[in-house]
Parts: C-alpha cells; sequence; structure tokens
C-alpha cells in the first residue's frame, strides 16, 4: 500500500470500524436483511433505527422522505448497506450510548455485475438523503502514509477513539469527519479502522463533493419513545417487540409488515420455500443477464462445494399472485466461512467474467413459465462487501489493487471480545487451563508484545476466578456478557495507571437486561437462524428426518460391506444443492478415494466393523436361543 502511494499510483483511505452488525435496506419492498437472515428482530430494530435517523434530520417532512426515499431505493434496484450499533441486540466491545446507523456502502445493479459507490459518491448520496456518514481519512503522499501506519504500530495495543482520531487528524492529508461522532455516541473502546487503496483521483473528487454537499442541517422533531423504550416495555415474546417496533416506525416508511408476519393470502405458505427451488432455479432458462450471472455464480459454488448455504424464501409482497408457472422468492447466498471467498478470488482470477461474491448477498428470484418451458428472472441484487466501500466506474481501480484492503483491530476491543466473551464456552466448559491456552494462543497470534501477554495474563487469570467462583458452573450468556466484565474491568483499571492503560477506558457502563430484545431459538448477533424443519416438497426429494442442533455434530459409518452402494449415495448427498439442509458443511471420506497416510481411518473403521459384528452376534444369540435349548 505505501509503495503504490508513494509512486502516486493511488491513495490510501481510512475508515472507523464502528463495532455492530451489517444492516442492509432496499427500500420496504426491497427489503431488509441481516447479514443472512430477514424478517426476524434483527431486521425490525435496523428499519426501526433507520426511520429515526430520518425523523431525526427531517423533523416534519420526515414521513414525506421516508416515502420518497424508498421509492428511490426500489426504482434505482440499490441498497445501502450499515452498521448497526444498538446495545438491545447483544454485546461487542462497549454498550453504545446512543442506538444508530452508519452507511458504509451503497451498491446499485449496474451492467455487467453490481456496482459499489466510491466513498465520495457515498458521502454525497447521504448529504442529499441527510443520512449518517463515517470518519475518513485520506493519506496521499509517502509521508503521510507511513507516518499512518506509525500511529497504528504506537496504538494498536493501547489506542482509544480520542487518541486514535487525534492522531490520525494530525498526520492525514485530508480528513472528514463522521456526522455521528464515534466518542459521543458509542464510547471510547473502538474496533478498529478499514485502510484501502482508492484511486489517486479520491481525494479531488473528495474535495469537489464536500464543496457541492455542505453538512446537512439537523430539524429535530417529537422522535417518540426510543428503541430501548419500546424493547423495555414489550418484554413477552420477540413477536410482540417487532410489531411494536414496526407500528412505532409508521406508514410512510413500513407500509406493512409482511416480511416478518406474512398476510391472510399468504397462510397456506410457510415462510421457508423448499429445497427444491434452488436445483429449478439452476435448470431453468435464464431471462435476462444478471440471472444468466448469478447462475453461474450458484453453480460454480454447488459443483466444489463451498461452504455455503442457499436458503429461499417466499415473497409475500407478491404471494397474492403465486400461481404454479409464477413464483417469487427470495434467496440468500449464506457463507458459512472465510475460506469460501479465499477459494472464490482463485476461481475469478481463473474466470473473470465471474460475479464476485460478498458477505450479505439476497437476490428477488421470479420463476415463471414461458412458451419454452421454465425460465427465470433475477432482479434487486442486493450485496455488501461486509460493509466496505467498493469503487465507482469513475473511481475504478484494477480489480487486484481494488482488493487491497486491511482492517486493523485494537487490542483494547480484543479484550472484550475475543479474549472474554469468545472465552465463556472454553472456561466454563473446560476450565481455567484450557481458558489460559485458548488466550495465549490467540495473543501469539495476534503478535501482542512480550509485556502486554504478561499484563493480560494476569487480568485475565483474574478474571476467570471472579466468574467462576460468582457463577459456578452456569455459563455466563455472551449476549450480555459486559454486565459482569465491565464493571471487573473498572475496578482493575483503578488499580494503577499501567492497569487503566491496558483496558483503555471502562466505568461508562449501559445497563442493557430491561431492554434487550428478546431472540427466541438459537441464532447469533447476525441474527442466522438455527436451522428450521423443512416444508414437504412439492415434488419427491431427499429429506432429513431430523435436525441436528447446530453445536452437535453427526457421524454417519457405512460398515464393510460390498456392493451396497454406500459410494453412490454419498456422492449423490454431496451433490444435492444445501447438503443435508441444516446449514453445515458435509465432509465424505470414501476409503478407496483417500491418498496419503490413513491409519487412523482404518483403525477406527476396523473399530465400528468389530462393534458392528458383535452386535449381530449378540441379535442372533437373542433370537435363537431356544434352538440351543
Amino acid at each position: 500500500m505505501a509503495e503504490m502511494v508513494s509512486k502516486g499510483l493511488a491513495t490510501l483511505e481510512v475508515s472507523l470500524k464502528h463495532s455492530g452488525s451489517l444492516f442492509m435496506y432496499a427500500g420496504h419492498e426491497g427489503g431488509a436483511y441481516a447479514k443472512n437472515s430477514y424478517g426476524n428482530i434483527y431486521t425490525a430494530v435496523g428499519v426501526f433505527v433507520l426511520g429515526r435517523m430520518f425523523r431525526e434530520a427531517w423533523g416534519s417532512q420526515s414521513s414525506k422522505k421516508q416515502a420518497e426515499f424508498n421509492k428511490f431505493l426500489e426504482s434505482n434496484r440499490m441498497c445501502i448497506s450499515m452498521e448497526l450499533v444498538t446495545a438491545v441486540l447483544g454485546d461487542h466491545g462497549q454498550r453504545p450510548r446512543e442506538d444508530y446507523v452508519v452507511v458504509t456502502a451503497v451498491t446499485e445493479l449496474g451492467c455487467g455485475k453490481p456496482k459499489f459507490y466510491s466513498t465520495p459518491d457515498i458521502i454525497a448520496f447521504c448529504r442529499k438523503w441527510r443520512l449518517p456518514t463515517n470518519h475518513v481519512w485520506l493519506f496521499s503522499t509517502r509521508k503521510s502514509v507511513i507516518s499512518f501506519f506509525a500511529a497504528y504500530d504506537a496504538l494498536c495495543e493501547e489506542g482509544t477513539a480520542t487518541t486514535v482520531c487525534k492522531a490520525l487528524d494530525e498526520v492525514a492529508d485530508v480528513s472528514i469527519p463522521g456526522s455521528k461522532d464515534h466518542i459521543k455516541v458509542q464510547g471510547e473502546i473502538l474496533e478498529g479502522l478499514v485502510a484501502r487503496i482508492v484511486t489517486r483521483e479520491s481525494s479531488e473528487h473528495m474535495e469537489h463533493v464536500l464543496r457541492e454537499y455542505s453538512l446537512p442541517p439537523s430539524e429535530g422533531a417529537d422522535l417518540g419513545s426510543s428503541l430501548r423504550e419500546i424493547c423495555a416495555e414489550n418484554r413477552s415474546d420477540e413477536k410482540q417487540q417487532i410489531k411494536a417496533l414496526l407500528e412505532s416506525v409508521g406508514t410512510s416508511f413500513c407500509p406493512n409488515s409482511l416480511d416478518w408476519f406474512g398476510n391472510d393470502v399468504a397462510d397456506g405458505h410457510s415462510r421457508n420455500a423448499d429445497r427444491s427451488v434452488v436445483s429449478k432455479f439452476l435448470q431453468a432458462r435464464p431471462a435476462d443477464y444478471s440471472t444468466i450471472k448469478l447462475q453461474e455464480m450458484v453453480r460454480l459454488m454447488t459443483e466444489k462445494r463451498f461452504p455455503a448455504a442457499f436458503k429461499c424464501y417466499h415473497n409475500f409482497h407478491k404471494i397474492s399472485s403465486v400461481a404454479s408457472d409464477d413464483l417469487h422468492f427470495k434467496m440468500v447466498i449464506h457463507v458459512h466461512s472465510d475460506s469460501a471467498f479465499r477459494r472464490y478470488q482463485k476461481e475469478m482470477r481463473h474466470n473473470p467474467g465471474l460475479w464476485p461474491l460478498y458477505r450479505g448477498f439476497f437476490v428477488d428470484l421470479n420463476l415463471f413459465k414461458d412458451k419454452k418451458g421454465i425460465a427465470v428472472k433475477s432482479s434487486q441484487e442486493i450485496n455488501s462487501g461486509s460493509g466496505t466501500n467498493g469503487a465507482s466506474a469513475k473511481d475504478g481501480l484494477a480489480d487486484e489493487d481494488a482488493n487491497l484492503m486491511i482492517k486493523l483491530k485494537f487490542l483494547t476491543y480484543k479484550i472484550r471480545t475475543f479474549l472474554i466473551r469468545n472465552g465463556l464456552s472454553v472456561l466454563f466448559k473446560q476450565g481455567e487451563a484450557a481458558y489460559k491456552a485458548y488466550y495465549l494462543r490467540q495473543m501469539q497470534k495476534w503478535n501482542t508484545s512480550a509485556a502486554k501477554q504478561r499484563e493480560l495474563s494476569r487480568m485475565l487469570d483474574e478474571w476467570a476466578v471472579h466468574i467462576r467462583r460468582k457463577y459456578g458452573h452456569k455459563q455466563l450468556s455472551s449476549s450480555t456478557y459486559l454486565s459482569e466484565a465491565e464493571p471487573f474491568l473498572e475496578q482493575y483499571a483503578k488499580r494503577s495507571p499501567k492497569n487503566q492503560a491496558l483496558i483503555g477506558s471502562a466505568g461508562s457502563f449501559v445497563r442493557a437486561e430491561d431492554f434487550m430484545a428478546i431472540i427466541e431459538g438459537r441464532r447469533d448477533e447476525e441474527g442466522d437462524l438455527e436451522p428450521e424443519r423443512d416444508i414437504i416438497p412439492s415434488s419427491p426429494t431427499p429429506m432429513v428426518k431430523e435436525v441436528i442442533r447446530k453445536d452437535e455434530g453427526l457421524i454417519v459409518f457405512f460398515p464393510g460391506i460390498p456392493g451396497c452402494a454406500k459410494s453412490a449415495l454419498c456422492k449423490e448427498i454431496l451433490s444435492a444443492p444445501g447438503g443435508l439442509g441444516d446449514d453445515r458443511p458435509v465432509h465424505s471420506l470414501m476409503g478407496d478415494l483417500v491418498k496419503g497416510r490413513s491409519f487412523d481411518m482404518s483403525i477406527l473403521r476396523m473399530i465400528f466393523s468389530l462393534f458392528y459384528a458383535v452386535f449381530l452376534l449378540w441379535w442372533w444369540l437373542s433370537h435363537t436361543s431356544y434352538l440351543i435349548h
């Protein structure tokens, strides 16, 4: 990165990483989405907060502007991606003081592939609609870019929002403050920075946008009940909270709640479509170029067995027109592992015409019959590159350069999330020794300095003893872990200046238990649903009789019976779209196909075969005992 900037080939762009959840919005009918789901409490909270941002910015004009905004997004097939920062959906690094969103990407379905707006274009778009923007810095000289990386190296283990923003303001060539001040609305614990390469002309483009679009005024208005008040007043179940939030938003922004509850016409249709939709989609004749590219992507990921699922849901906005020859669905491309992105990038190098793959990818599908048979059309491709900003055609780079992006996280955030929150399961299930091995392994992976490792080890050992003594064998919930961690960190920080520097900031505690959103079922912070039971499909397809819990595994072993079609069965299961249907990867080891060292599998196979033989012998004896007598 520094080399490209030094040679005058590019500019380094840096933005704050607010600590929240990915939320995407494409208009009321286009849909509201979390990272891998929609139609739940996560998206209802997102719609409420976004609607409240309009009220705050437009005052008495907010209802009119909300309706115009929905129409604008839908008619232009656009999607905005945001960081949804709230205290009601579970703990991250620090409970925010306010609930808000920050726009991180704007996408439209252009010619050939989805087009991402450049950061100057995002700022222009947001200022036009008075939407919250992020803090951005530009580094266009060798001196400034080297100073940036030096500043991060100096602050990565102790940096807070105040010290980091001040340091970057001093060394950057251009600083564009966000409309939401991280220190005021979220706090001092800063998750990190996102640094990426943009074109050399980006600085000039940014200066032009700042001249043309001044900071929008904040009208102020009677905002009504806050998110936390509504969640606190509606504690019976998740549906009650969703209904209260959507009603509070108002009909201008959310005319109905079809994506959450369906309607009378849809009573005969479950939310989930059967798994045959994906197969029909791949076999159908594409009706437009977008569908051709989407089929190419899904087919590649299916054939190469990428760790991803393709979930389909009925589109309740168009369910009234449902007929056997005209079906509307929403498809979610749910990537399970980051390895899928690395593998997909390799495929793109061999086939540059492939559409890029993003985290958070939703598509409207229309399966219909024409004179030549089944056809399919896709529209409103909604994608987000993990909340990062792509480049417009004007500010575009070569693909290999446009992918030069890094996320730089701060230790004060990682202490809370990776070491404390993510280590709870290890601590309570395996004990303090296993927890110590876990956090030491994490620190070594991050190349944490030896001095900091010693300081952290003392603090985390004390934390482990403290929380185990208080909770015993009952595990502390990761969604509300800060209720215990924050007071502990505050007291620990007060003992010495060194401890204070280690912790970063503590004490500005927000109590969340009374207004935490009710999340039914087992879902993660991004709204991923626990696998739901299948709908009986209209045509015979292999069905899973029982859904296995997501945190458990299932081993299926075939004894060594030759000619029983076990290999053919395994191949058929592996080639089926969606695997076994519970959104987890399926691994297969066929004896004839396993290359290299196979001693361990041979032993395992012998053990299973022995048990199987003993079982058969026992069964035979128990059913033929009368012969012995």
